[in-house]
């Protein structure tokens, strides 16, 4: 390897200038295209993107050789690498970001549905030489570094999880700039991430979901790597085509329990990065831009080292909230004289208060619970302990995500039905404030379609959050 190595041109491996490659067939007859990517995997490794059978690819399998000439978009210096061909890799976290990142730039170039990933091809830098011609003089490099520190310093201080996401959000604004950003958390079970916290939307879009696997976000959860993009790319999207693909479907109780989700209708830069649990994915850390190439690799690495600690302080909060002891069940509280029909579906533990839809799935057991041992019992403080070890509630087997279900429950609440809250009042603990009498609805397996005329009441004005 010469002086010179991958980490110092960096910035020629972001796709803004199309680089080249240069090959011989084992004649010597050379041959020259342009590749859509060079993706930087290491110090010593690239990966190069195979989308046609061509001249190219033939000459590489028969000689594992080839030239690839890059540019600086700063200052326009030339370089060539040598590189050897070593596997090309046609699934995993490599050819995922890569498949990703060309969606971007076949949008871009207006070549969507003609470029297509076949394979990551993997090569090793034999060497980097400066091709001799004039350049630009080199801008001062701004340094993320501080910027990041102080945010994790930030986040340092929390204590409770609804703070840490808050925290982190707001100081990705305050010291990144990053205008629209969310987190969101992993629900193995029903192999999907729900939002739990967001900014710079009109609407918050807490509790909307996003399958593994769909889009940047959900690519991001399921191969456990960042995904950026710089580029507007409608493969990526989400926009509301699940939603309108349900309806069309007559999968009216699905569109009836969707929360919309809070993205830009046009995004043109985004970046997931995986907050990792105790051993999995727990979940995405999601920022977005109106604003092609915003996010440069140096983003990425910074954001990457966030999102790492935004997993290790939820893992050292929940670890805290769990150890708390429960709670001994107090007497009767006073009864309201108002009325709140609460509607608990057993298919998928959805919940409606009223006719308004307020959450489902494991959130919605929790809330179930709360419910029916405050009416029966007259409860209103409970345990994160208790929550763990209720059986009723069907947990997942790895439950490091309890906590942040009772946050997701926290602000659906807030939103949907101030009558309703819960508030925290110690360490694992928490109170179910209840400004009205709860009247408990459960309705049985498969009977979602008998119900539906139960919670559509004739039309009337809604807030920007309604189910759609």
């Amino acid at each position: 390897m010469s002086q010179l190595n991958l980490d110092a041109i960096r910035d020629c491996l972001e796709g803004f200038v199309p680089a080249k490659i240069a090959t011989c067939d084992a004649e010597g007859i050379p041959n020259v295209s342009i590749l859509s990517q060079v993706h930087y995997v290491d110090r010593e490794h690239v990966a190069l993107s195979y989308q046609f059978f061509n001249k190219t690819r033939r000459n590489v399998l028969a000689t594992r050789r080839a030239h690839v000439q890059v540019v600086d978009p700063v200052t326009m210096a030339h370089y060539r690498l040598r590189l050897a061909y070593l596997e090309t890799q046609t699934e995993g976290p490599l050819f995922e970001t890569m498949k990703a990142r060309l969606a971007g730039i076949a949008t871009y170039d207006g070549m969507e549905g003609v470029f297509r990933l076949l394979g990551s091809d993997l090569y090793r830098v034999l060497s980097i030489e400066r091709v001799p011609g004039l350049m630009l003089p080199a801008p001062p490099r701004r340094s993320l570094l501080g910027a990041a520190r102080r945010c994790c310093a930030r986040m340092s201080a929390c204590t409770e999880l609804s703070d840490l996401f808050d925290a982190t959000l707001a100081e990705l604004r305050a010291l990144f700039g990053i205008e629209h950003a969310m987190v969101l958390m992993a629900d193995a079970a029903a192999s999907h991430l729900y939002t739990v916290a967001s900014i710079g939307y009109a609407h918050s879009g807490i509790g909307s979901e996003v399958a593994v696997g769909e889009g940047v976000i959900g690519v991001c959860a399921r191969e456990g790597v960042p995904i950026r993009i710089t580029h507007a790319t409608s493969e990526y999207g989400y926009g509301r085509a699940v939603a309108e693909s349900a309806r069309r479907s007559g999968m009216s109780w699905a569109s009836m329990t969707e929360i919309p989700f809070p993205g830009l209708q046009q995004p043109h830069s985004q970046v997931a990065l995986p907050i990792l649990g105790e051993s999995r994915v727990a979940g995405v850390l999601f920022v977005e831009s109106t604003r092609a190439m915003t996010f440069w690799y140096d983003d990425e690495d910074a954001l990457a080292v966030i999102a790492s600690h935004l997993g290790a302080m939820m893992r050292a909060i929940q670890h805290e909230e769990a150890a708390a002891p429960a709670v001994a069940a107090p007497g009767p509280a006073p009864e309201p004289a108002r009325s709140l029909v609460v509607r608990h579906y057993q298919a998928d533990d959805s919940i409606f208060l009223d006719h308004d839809y307020l959450i489902k799935g494991v959130a919605g057991a929790i809330f179930w619970k709360l419910a029916r041992e405050h009416v029966q019992q007259g409860r209103t403080e409970f345990s994160n302990r208790e929550l763990r070890l209720d059986p009723e509630i069907r947990l997942p087997e790895h439950a490091e995500n309890l906590e942040a279900r009772l946050v997701l429950l926290q602000r659906r609440l807030a939103e949907r039905a101030g009558c309703v809250r819960i508030e925290k009042c110690g360490r694992g603990r928490f109170r179910l404030e209840v400004a009205m009498k709860l009247v408990l609805q459960d309705v049985g397996p498969g009977s979602e379609s008998a119900a539906r005329g139960a919670t559509q009441p004739a039309a009337r004005p809604r807030d920007g959050s309604e189910m759609r």
